[in-house]
């Protein structure tokens, strides 16, 4: 058995050819999507974020909005860019949108990737320490934020507040209860994914990974998933972890779907995301269902995880990504005995 979601990028583009034109159809049919999505049984709906970039890049109205039109599904991200958030801050919308989706978040951070512009997250005020790099901040500012979703206190309460106080330092609030473990990491390398092992944050593994032995991304990702649960064994907790991977995967159903989707490249491919840092992308799956089985049996990573994420071509409309939700979970996913 599998968690199954999907995972918008929430792309706009004003193009005649695009069914998600502006910033607002990005947002509201994100929302209608993860309603689709759950009445067909899908367990998660999740949001990439990026700055200047027509893109959903304020996750947490988002999430709330979502988590008020919705039941049972999961709400998450993957990933939040820690470079550019206040820990503080980021806290308690968290805390918020949480409360609002009856505990229903699943949200993945990272260190992000490289952005539209040029050091973006200077624009919004944050800048390395001496001697430090901005993966570095981006980890600070997730420390913090990890210690901060533990509840306890630590501000010094005012002697004549405005409103009465309880006993003791005081914590942000609203405070959620138990979003401390639903925290997970976009790891790109095995050294991140263990050191996210060591502060008991979940695993997200996405479409693409740095280059560490130049063998397929599968592979290199059940070796990253490996390295990531025996650093969790060595680390004393107490609970299983989870570990999501992305995939671009559509089943061949009609001819739409054959149109849009059957001449798609099969095969991953090497490049580079970032200057002397050689990735691996992972192929697109498309075929018809039977074919598409026989090829994701053989995707080491998805065995290992306990969770998939779809990603889904937001901009073809909300109609149609309901339909290739809908083909995974009624063609294949049976048949791999992910449901």
């Amino acid at each position: 058995m599998k968690k199954i979601g999907f995972l918008s990028f929430g792309h706009w583009s004003p193009s005649p050819q695009s069914g998600t034109r502006s910033g607002s159809d990005a947002l509201l049919q994100s929302i209608d999507l993860a309603v689709a999505a759950e009445e067909l049984g899908a367990d998660g709906a999740y949001f990439r974020v990026h700055h200047f970039a027509r893109q959903l890049g304020s996750p947490f109205p988002l999430l709330a909005a979502a988590g008020a039109k919705t039941k049972r599904i999961e709400l998450g991200t993957a990933v939040i860019d820690m470079r550019y958030e206040n820990p503080l801050y980021m806290a308690e919308d968290a805390g918020a949108a949480d409360l609002i989706a009856g505990g229903r978040l699943q949200l993945g951070i990272s260190r992000g990737s490289p952005e539209q512009v040029i050091d973006g997250w200077r624009y919004f005020g944050y800048v390395p320490e001496e001697g430090k790099t901005d993966a570095d901040m981006a980890r600070r500012h997730a420390e913090i934020f990890l210690d901060l979703l533990r509840g306890e206190g630590f501000a010094q309460p005012n002697p004549r507040p405005m409103f009465p106080n309880p006993p003791g330092l005081l914590r942000l609030e609203p405070f959620s209860e138990g979003l401390r473990e639903r925290i997970w990491w976009g790891a790109a390398t095995n050294a991140t994914a263990e050191w996210a092992a060591k502060l008991g944050m979940n695993l997200q593994s996405s479409t693409l990974k740095f280059d560490e032995s130049g063998q397929p991304l599968h592979i290199q990702q059940a070796e990253q998933i490996r390295a990531y649960r025996a650093a969790w064994k060595e680390a004393g907790h107490t609970r299983e972890p989870r570990v999501s991977v992305s995939r671009s995967i559509f089943a061949l159903v009609n001819d739409m779907d054959r149109a849009y989707f059957g001449g798609s490249e099969g095969e991953d491919h090497f490049g580079y995301i970032e200057p002397e840092k050689r990735a691996v992308f992972g192929r697109t799956y498309a075929a018809e269902p039977d074919k598409l089985v026989e090829q994701l049996r053989q995707d080491e990573a998805i065995a290992e995880a306990d969770t998939l994420l779809l990603t889904v071509p937001n901009q073809l409309g909300v109609a149609y990504n309901a339909h290739v939700i809908e083909a995974i979970l009624k063609h294949v996913a049976p048949a791999l005995g992910w449901r």
